[in-house]
């Protein structure tokens, strides 16, 4: 699974992306965030408040929901906003 990090959340983990191999038992978004936030301080710190975090699941928007799944490229993102 190939992870790509944007922005401040990209800062917080120190790393712009990594490839990754949870458990089984993640199957959705929300489990990979839970997961990844217990890897690292940054990690932590990133999905520290995961309403904080958008997601796309190979280059599509998904929710936290999402089935997720070896092979998967997932991106994490703060919301954008325009002005």
């Amino acid at each position: 699974m190939r992870i790509l990090y944007f922005a401040w959340v990209r800062q917080r983990v120190g790393v712009a992306e990594e490839a990754v191999s949870p458990p089984e038992a993640v199957r959705d978004v929300a489990g990979l965030v839970a997961w990844l936030a217990a890897r690292s301080p940054g990690h932590a710190s990133a999905f520290a408040d995961p309403r904080q975090i958008r997601a796309a699941v190979n280059q599509d928007f998904a929710t936290p929901d999402q089935a997720v799944a070896p092979g998967d490229e997932i991106a994490f993102f703060p919301p954008v906003t325009g002005g």
